[in-house]
């Protein structure tokens, strides 16, 4: 069971980044946040101009589920980085959250989530991401659990906020992904002459109906093997 103590939970959270880099930080809060709360998943993200860029996960499926929702650009992590506070989605398959996000709530129950909650990652006005949590059944956080993610989730933003602009060998793979998502976006463009949001909007249409994420709808375009052009793509 996780520990509901809060004094608990913030030693343990202090015991686990004692001495860490901040690179490693991301990654070892997602496993602290599925230890001290009641979720089976958690993952962290980027903000990008229009995708989230999945920075770390406590598993496949909390991976799965980050990278859905950069692919179809809505979920409640997008919502969160909109509204710049935390967005609790109690029960995907109850026709309030069904109705906000109904592709990403589709996909989450599918594979066996039915409550997401997101927390912005950042201070004040400047969201840098969110860190997302996934449980296996519908509820709600208690008071002290959320105050417990929040915690988690301010050790994130403390430590991505350390590190030095592209510092370290995992933020250079995210920057990557993103670039290659960007660059697939100009060549639709140019294929289509169309504007950056539709050309955006394309390829994420393009990845839900053939069951890809976009980061790898985008590396089809860059590799010739998906073209938007005149005929059938």
């Amino acid at each position: 069971m996780p520990p509901t103590d809060e004094p608990s939970a913030a030693e343990l959270i202090a015991a686990e980044v004692r001495g860490t880099p901040p690179a490693e930080v991301p990654g070892r809060m997602c496993a602290t946040a599925v230890r001290l709360l009641p979720v089976a998943g958690a993952s962290a993200s980027l903000r990008g101009e229009g995708v989230p860029v999945r920075l770390c996960a406590s598993g496949d499926r909390a991976s799965y589920l980050a990278e859905i929702q950069a692919s179809l650009g809505t979920g409640p992590c997008v919502t969160a980085v909109e509204v710049g506070a935390p967005v609790l989605a109690c029960d995907l398959a109850s026709a309030a959250d069904a109705r906000r996000w109904p592709f990403f709530a589709q996909q989450a129950t599918a594979a066996g989530v039915r409550a997401v909650y997101a927390l912005p990652l950042g201070t004040g006005d400047a969201c840098l991401g969110t860190l997302d949590l996934y449980r296996n059944s519908p509820g709600n956080l208690s008071a002290p659990q959320l105050r417990t993610a929040r915690l988690v989730a301010g050790v994130i933003t403390a430590a991505l906020m350390a590190l030095p602009r592209r510092a370290g060998a995992w933020l250079d793979e995210v920057a990557g992904d993103h670039d290659e998502v960007y660059r697939a976006v100009g060549m639709i463009m140019a294929q289509l002459r169309i504007g950056a949001d539709e050309a955006l909007a394309r390829l994420r249409a393009d990845a839900f109906v053939r069951g890809r994420t976009v980061q790898d709808a985008a590396r089809e375009v860059l590799t010739h093997r998906r073209h938007f052009g005149r005929g059938p793509a």
